[in-house]
């Protein structure tokens, strides 16, 4: 039997599998990214996907705070393409 790797989203803070999440990276330069794959090198954060959770992210700043950088308006737009509302 497989341990499945659980991860907390900033915004709901619910405990849901990894695979279920989507994450959002800041590597040592500063830039932030969407890491669909789970495995790009950097700081990372992960939200439910879920159009509410990325909604809640933006208007709380978690993901600002989180990743102790100021987050672009592009990488939410992205975010929406993952929403699975």
């Amino acid at each position: 039997m497989h341990k499945i790797p659980l991860r907390k989203c900033l915004a709901t803070g619910e405990q849901l599998p990894k695979k279920e999440m989507i994450r959002v990276v800041r590597n040592k330069e500063g830039e932030v990214f969407v890491d669909p794959t789970g495995k790009m090198n950097g700081r990372g954060a992960y939200l439910k996907r879920s159009k509410a959770a990325f909604e809640t992210a933006k208007k709380k700043k978690v993901l600002a705070r989180a990743l102790q950088v100021e987050i672009p308006e592009q990488i939410f737009e992205e975010l929406e393409k993952y929403a699975n509302e």
